[in-house]
Order: C-alpha cells, then sequence, then structure tokens
C-alpha cells in the first residue's frame, strides 16, 4: 500500500488550503483513511477519519467547522479541505490508512504517507 500525500505550502491566517493524499497498492473495501498533524516535539495528532465505503466522517474538535474530508473514488484520492486557518494549524500533516476498523490512534494506524508540510502566518 502507498500513500502519497501533497499540497502543503504557506498560507495567511483565515485562508484555505487542500491537502490530497493518492492511495494505491489494495482494495478500499474496509478502508479507513485519516489526516494526522505533528509539530515538533509533539506527538502526532489525530486531524479526522474517513469511512471510504460509507463517506462518514469524524473530525478532531480543534478541526471541527473548518475542515473536511472527502474522497474521490475515480482517483483513488481522499482530501482535506481546511479553511479559516490558525497559525496554531501549522505543521506536518500525514495521510494514514487501515483496514476493518475505525481508531483515532496514530499508533493504530499501518500505513503512512509522506508528510506534507504547510505554514499559516498570522
Amino acid at each position: 500500500v502507498q500513500l502519497q500525500a501533497s499540497g502543503g505550502g504557506l498560507v495567511q491566517a483565515g485562508g484555505y488550503l487542500r491537502l490530497s493524499c493518492a492511495i494505491s497498492g489494495r482494495s478500499f473495501s474496509y478502508a479507513f483513511l485519516a489526516w494526522f498533524r505533528q509539530v515538533p516535539g509533539k506527538e502526532r495528532e489525530f486531524v479526522g477519519r474517513m469511512n471510504w465505503s460509507g463517506g462518514s466522517t469524524v473530525y478532531a474538535d480543534s478541526v471541527k467547522g473548518r475542515f473536511t474530508i472527502s474522497r474521490d473514488n475515480a482517483k483513488n484520492t481522499v482530501y482535506l479541505q481546511m479553511n479559516s486557518l490558525k497559525p496554531e494549524d501549522t505543521a506536518v500533516y500525514y495521510c494514514a490508512a487501515r483496514w476493518y476498523s475505525a481508531a483515532s490512534d496514530a499508533n493504530d494506524y499501518n500505513y503512512w504517507g509522506q508528510g506534507t508540510q504547510f505554514t499559516v502566518s498570522s
């Protein structure tokens, strides 16, 4: 399984950005795709996840109402749309995948993308 994240950069506070994660190598049946973020010196933080089959989503309280996870079945890609960005959203963002059951702990995810950095300037 391979995950390829992209879309990082520099954004002003209040702006928006969309990250992409292209996934290959395995059927998406029963897959759960998640986004995490990490800043230096801190543990990887759960941002949100999607049940690929049903499309249901769960978000961390810190991003609820601002971030949206979606998918494009034809492109085997999951997206993280981030609006109303804040400086505290600055981090390296990772997409991750697991199968058969949902999880919000980074330790429960088997497959990871390489991470993409973006910075929100104040």
